[in-house]
Formats: structure tokens, sequence, C-alpha cells
């Protein structure tokens, strides 16, 4: 089972996801539109991986999940952004997507983090 939390604020975009990750194999989703509410949603149920874009309403991307990260410990985060060189702090990413990105680059980003999570 793979739970994966979103943090996407365009809606067409997270639903994109969510389909292409379905299909690799993800079994449940939470989609954020807010740094506020990515935190409380992973608080809420810990997800096994993240994707997150970096400019979300009312916040950051890499905030969210550093957030996140800080609370329950390393979680394997993909960046999916047109935004690639504002995404700081991102260091610790699987990978950072850029949009328009891809089914397989997103699969092989996916295969990667579900494979380093510490809650498979």
């Amino acid at each position: 089972m793979c739970h994966v939390l979103v943090i996407e604020d365009e809606p067409l975009v997270a639903e994109i996801i969510c389909d292409f990750l379905t299909c690799e194999g993800a079994s449940s989703f939470d989609v954020a539109e807010s740094e506020a509410e990515a935190v409380r949603m992973a608080d809420a149920r810990l997800p096994t991986l993240i994707t997150s874009d970096v400019r979300i309403k009312n916040g950051r991307g890499p905030h969210a999940v550093e957030a996140i990260r800080a609370t329950h410990g390393e979680l394997p985060t993909i960046f999916i952004t047109a935004l690639a060189d504002e995404c700081v702090p991102c260091d610790h990413a699987v990978a950072i997507l850029t949009k328009p990105f891809s089914y397989a680059d997103l699969a092989t980003a996916f295969s990667r983090a579900w494979a380093v999570s510490p809650n498979p």
C-alpha cells in the first residue's frame, strides 16, 4: 500500500499526478493546495511519499515538506515544478521534475521514491 501526499494547487495537474501514480501502484492520495493543509494532511495520515510543486497557494511546497520532515522524519519527495531553480530547500529530493513532465519521468522517480520509503 502506497499513500501519496500531492502538494499541488492546480486541480488538473494534481489529477494527472494521481492518475499516473495510480498506474504505478499508488493506492491512495491526499491532495493539498496550501502549505498548512499539506502539514495537516501529513499529520492525519502519514504518506509513503510526497510530490510537491514549489509555488502553491498560501505558501511554498518545499517549506511544507520541511515542516512535515521535521515532525515525521525523512520522507521521499518528488518536486514537480515549472520553477526548478526556485526549489529551495530541495537537496533531499529523490527527483526534481520540470513541468510539463512526462509519464516516464514521473514513473521512474516514483519507483526510486517508493524503494527508499521508510514506511512502504
